[in-house]
């Protein structure tokens, strides 16, 4: 086996892992919504999320986890086997637009940009 073929069997298998994350997640965040999942780490005084709420949080976490390893999977892909200048080319655009996708679901998920620390009240209700 030669090392491209080894490399493109990695690169798929990361990209099943990543689908396969988002179907599973999907699926699992059903019924972990309707009996009542509620995060951790909720801001001081809010009020318990609603089941449609507590399922876009779920789903939110499983797209991002599996938006990672189809990142991982297109960056093992394009440097390890074809590392021509329109290939890293294509690459940083889906990075940049899985990026974003991240940025804005961390942001639906917690309320905050995955930039900005917690609040004081947020994390000494995390404590408890």
């Amino acid at each position: 086996m030669e090392f491209q073929h080894i490399i493109e069997t990695v690169g798929g298998f990361m990209d099943f892992a990543g689908v396969t994350v988002m179907v599973v997640g999907a699926i699992v965040s059903i019924p972990m919504a309707l009996r009542g999942f509620q995060p951790r780490r909720r801001p001081a005084g809010s009020e318990p999320l609603s089941v449609y709420r507590s399922y876009r949080q779920l789903l939110g976490r499983s797209i991002l986890l599996g938006l990672e390893l189809l990142v991982a999977a297109d960056i093992i892909r394009t440097v390890a086997v074809t590392p021509t200048f329109e290939s890293v080319g294509v690459l940083a655009i889906i990075v940049l637009i899985r990026t974003f996708l991240s940025f804005s679901l961390e942001l639906e998920i917690t309320g905050r940009w995955p930039w900005q620390t917690q609040t004081a009240g947020s994390s000494a209700s995390a404590a408890r």
